[in-house]
């Protein structure tokens, strides 16, 4: 009965994995129009009988959840013409002041809000080098390959462009910095945005092996539920 009891756990472990791989490429398709995107993957484990401390009730490898990593590959950069649009080629992300955080994103859409400031699509400012909201008088600027941003011939201000060895995302195209700061090495364009980097045709092959494969693990579990029944229909009678 144990044995039992261990091999459904195992098929219900990876029917989770399945599960978790179609949340992600599903949210991977949703967003392949989305903005400087970066598509995410799930990174996968296996917990192995030392981890288990060799115990003999818990012998079976069960495949575990390890990280969701996101995948930095540049996306291709698209002309809008458009002057507060700015595309980051190479590695950094722009700094948002959401409220009390400071989050890190890709998109670079931005406008001016009626305030003056240089906002994006949320209303959340946007910050320069000194961590300051960038304040602009209209959208007449020139912006440098390197963030200096000019206004009738003069800097008024410098993005913020910072990279880690690591962000974890928190939404809504936002990140959050989990590793330690490096420096960022990039080239901003002006009157380009980046796209997203998910190749949609990969992402649906991906969809349909995730699938498939949470339909193996549903079909084991429900094979062997069936024999434990007729089991014991035969152990009564």
């Amino acid at each position: 009965m144990a044995l039992d009891m261990q091999s459904i756990y195992l098929l219900a472990s990876g029917g989770s994995r399945a599960m978790e791989q179609l949340d992600t490429t599903t949210n991977n398709i949703a967003n392949v129009d989305t903005t400087g995107f970066k598509k995410m993957m799930i990174e996968e484990m296996s917990q192995r009988i030392d981890q288990n401390g060799l115990d003999s009730n818990h012998l079976f490898v069960f495949p575990r959840f390890k990280q969701s990593l996101i995948f930095e590959e540049q996306g291709a950069l698209k002309q809008t013409g458009v002057p507060l649009d700015l595309a980051i080629e190479g590695k950094g992300f722009f700094v948002i002041q959401k409220g009390t955080q400071q989050l890190l994103s890709r998109d670079g859409h931005f406008f001016i809000s009626p305030d003056g400031f240089l906002v994006n699509k949320d209303g959340n400012r946007i910050l320069d080098k000194e961590g300051q909201p960038i304040a602009l008088e209209n959208n007449q600027v020139t912006i440098t390959s390197d963030g200096k941003i000019y206004q009738q011939g003069e800097e008024v201000a410098s993005f913020q462009i910072v990279d880690y060895d690591k962000v974890t995302p928190v939404g809504a195209n936002y990140y959050q910095p989990s590793g330690a700061k490096r420096a960022a090495k990039f080239t901003l364009y002006q009157g380009y945005l980046e796209s997203s980097n998910v190749n949609p045709v990969l992402e649906m092959t991906s969809l349909i092996t995730a699938q498939r494969r949470f339909e193996i693990y549903n079909n084991l579990i429900k094979s062997i539920d069936q024999l434990n029944q007729k089991t014991n229909e035969i152990a009564k009678a």
